[in-house]
C-alpha cells in the first residue's frame, strides 16, 4: 500500500496550498482576518472537487461530496496549523 492510495499526498497538498492562500489574505491591507477560515475552506473545497473531477487518485474520496468534504477539512486544517504556530509563539496562553 503506497501513500497515494491513502490520500495523504492530496490532503497535505491541499492543506499547504490553503495555508499559503491564508497568508496571502492576511497580507492584504484590509482588516479581514475573520475571513481567512472561510477563504481556506472555500479554496479547499474547490481543490478537492478539482482533484476528483480531474481523475487524480490523490484523495480518499470516491464521490464528489466526499471530495468536497476532504477539501474543506484540509483547508480548515491550514487555519488550525496557523493557530498552533501562534499559540506556541505566545507561550501557549489561551
Amino acid at each position: 500500500m503506497d501513500f497515494e492510495t491513502l490520500g495523504i499526498v492530496g490532503v497535505a497538498a491541499i492543506t499547504v496550498i490553503c495555508y499559503l492562500v491564508g497568508l496571502i489574505v492576511k497580507a492584504t491591507p484590509f482588516q479581514n482576518n475573520q475571513l481567512i477560515p472561510i477563504v481556506c475552506g472555500g479554496v479547499g473545497l474547490i481543490l478537492g472537487l478539482v482533484c476528483f473531477f480531474a481523475g487524480l487518485d490523490v484523495l480518499p474520496a470516491t464521490d464528489p461530496v466526499s471530495a468536497a468534504a476532504v477539501g474543506v477539512v484540509s483547508g480548515l486544517a491550514a487555519t488550525g496549523i496557523d493557530q498552533v504556530k501562534k499559540q506556541l509563539k505566545n507561550g501557549g496562553d489561551l
